[in-house]
């Protein structure tokens, strides 16, 4: 701003200077931001695409309004928890670390525990970035940008799937195989997906896996190239889908964000609606109960 202001003096000698420095921060809206502008106080970041002066370009972008996660809250992830909580432990402190793959039922838990993660760690240096698939591509441009930054970063990637032959497939693979290009012990990439390997599986794939002379099944090439990517993970972390009991638990836990009045909470009534929810949601989950518990605490709110 100040290198603005001095030229808008030097420009506008006529007394058309506060013209001038209008259309000077007009026209720097068009540019990106410089380096030493950069906002780097924020708990995450979002790398995104912006047009400038009709060239697209990708930069990291803080977000302050964070939806922060209190890890000690979710219910039947405890061996997950576990694991993803030491191995960021291990990371924020200079030690061996493995990028993370999280797979499984849908509304389980798998970005509450990445983002609870960068909650519990924020104090000690970690920060979160998410990169969405499309923007993968750029993984080495992120690399770039964070080179002279002394905290450590976990690029997030939420609900991850690829077909065959898409440029971010290609990106995050060679990214995983460097550790994240010259990243180092600085980066990591922890990412969510529904499907275990990341790509589709139809029952075609198997047909060309064969045994060999010992009897040991090799998959075949196409299947082999599927599998490559999720085994450049170094942890793999499942959730599955939580039982009857497991929902109705998490359940009461959620009544506790949205209160509801306890004898509308504790009615067999409200139990067998919150199950049927789940059905027609095709599942029992987290997710699907604190959907579930929005709705009740705004219905009871509205009888007033």
């Amino acid at each position: 701003m100040s290198s603005e202001i001095d030229l808008a003096k030097a420009l506008g000698q006529g007394g058309n200077e506060e013209l001038v420095r209008h259309l000077l921060m007009r026209f720097s809206q068009l540019l990106p931001p410089l380096a030493e502008d950069f906002d780097w106080t924020a708990p995450a970041y979002r790398w995104v695409k912006r047009a400038y002066l009709g060239t697209e370009l990708g930069r990291l972008e803080p977000v302050h309004a964070f939806a922060s996660v209190d890890i000690d809250r979710l219910l039947y992830v405890e061996r997950q928890k576990n694991l993803l909580l030491a191995n960021t432990e291990a990371f924020v402190k200079g030690l061996p670390a493995n990028n993370v793959l999280l797979t499984g039922a849908r509304g389980t838990g798998k970005s509450s525990l990445i983002r609870g993660c960068a909650s519990r760690f924020f104090d000690q240096g970690l920060r979160l970035i998410e990169v969405g698939k499309e923007d993968l591509r750029d993984l080495f441009e992120i690399v770039e940008a964070l080179r002279s930054r002394s905290e450590r970063f976990i690029l997030y990637c939420d609900d991850l799937s690829f077909e065959l032959g898409e440029s971010g497939y290609k990106a995050l693979k060679a990214a995983l195989d460097g550790s994240v290009a010259t990243g180092g012990s600085r980066i990591l990439v922890y990412a969510t997906s529904n499907r275990r390997h990341l790509m589709p599986e139809p029952a075609s794939d198997n047909l060309t896996s064969k045994l060999d002379e010992n009897g040991d099944l090799h998959p075949g090439e196409v299947l082999e190239e599927k599998l490559s990517l999720a085994e450049r993970f170094g942890l793999w972390l499942s959730f599955y889908p939580f039982t009857q009991a497991e929902y109705l638990q998490v359940l009461d836990r959620a009544f506790e964000v949205y209160p509801v009045p306890e004898a509308v909470r504790t009615s067999e009534e409200l139990r067998l609606e919150a199950l049927q929810w789940a059905i027609e949601r095709g599942g029992r989950s987290g997710r699907v109960a604190m959907q579930f518990a929005k709705l009740v605490s705004a219905r009871e709110a509205l009888k007033g």
